[in-house]
């Protein structure tokens, strides 16, 4: 999408209407990258010296953890700050800022991307502790980039953007993702959605994948939680 405009709507002007995007979707979803980014360091931690076996699996998570979250971002990237930079323009220094921690978080996964393969490959404790640290470190910058976006970058979505300017955001981070991945981000996302929010999500699933979600999706995903969170369970 042009930076310049939206739907052929001019990216200078705040559409009028008095529907609001839905932003708490967004909290939802962030409670996704807040829990796991909590859980990977301690399941680095959890592998036994040399157990190459259980550091692929979990090497196998983190990868699509960074994934997700890097499909979420540079939905961001494209499609929220260009706008908010047209519409928003006494607001610039919060975009500034956003874009800031975009580029340090990178930065955090750049380092997690360099520990993963070299403690993979071994199974061995020193690769996995400078992974989990990578990963400690990786988890305070997202948590500021989260705290801030939520606080004060959502309102002026709420404000600023149409509503379906606000569902191409959700629909392009899910087209990043391969669809055979795409049960495991429903999943994730329901895990600690309250009833309203999982009804809002689940409506927003085409049928089939409302059907696949209830005959095995549920499953598959209480499957690979029981699986990769195992060894976490006598801490």
């Amino acid at each position: 999408m042009s930076p310049n405009s939206s739907h052929g709507a001019p990216a200078t002007a705040t559409a009028a209407t008095t529907e609001r995007p839905h932003t708490h979707e967004m909290v939802v979803v962030h409670r996704v990258f807040r829990r796991e980014s909590a859980l990977l360091p301690r399941l680095v931690r959890a592998v036994p010296d040399g157990d190459r076996t259980r550091a692929a699996r979990v090497a196998a998570a983190l990868r699509d953890y960074i994934l997700g979250l890097h499909h979420h971002h540079h939905a961001e990237d494209e499609l929220i700050w260009p706008l908010l930079r047209a519409r928003a323009a006494r607001d610039e220094g919060l975009v500034a800022r956003m874009t800031e921690q975009h580029e340090a978080i990178d930065r955090t996964l750049a380092t997690v991307t360099e520990w993963t393969p070299l403690w993979e490959r071994s199974g061995d404790r020193i690769p996995g502790e400078e992974l989990a640290l990578a990963l400690d470190a990786h988890r305070v910058a997202l948590l500021e980039h989260l705290d801030e976006e939520e606080r004060s970058v959502l309102p002026l979505v709420a404000e600023h953007l149409t509503v379906p300017e606000w569902e191409l955001v959700g629909r392009r981070g899910l087209e990043g993702l391969p669809k055979n991945k795409r049960m495991l981000a429903l999943g994730a996302i329901l895990e600690e959605a309250t009833p309203e929010e999982s009804a809002f999500f689940l409506a927003k699933v085409p049928s089939i994948g409302r059907l696949l979600w209830q005959a095995v999706g549920r499953r598959q995903y209480a499957a690979h939680c029981r699986t990769m969170r195992a060894p976490l369970d006598g801490e």
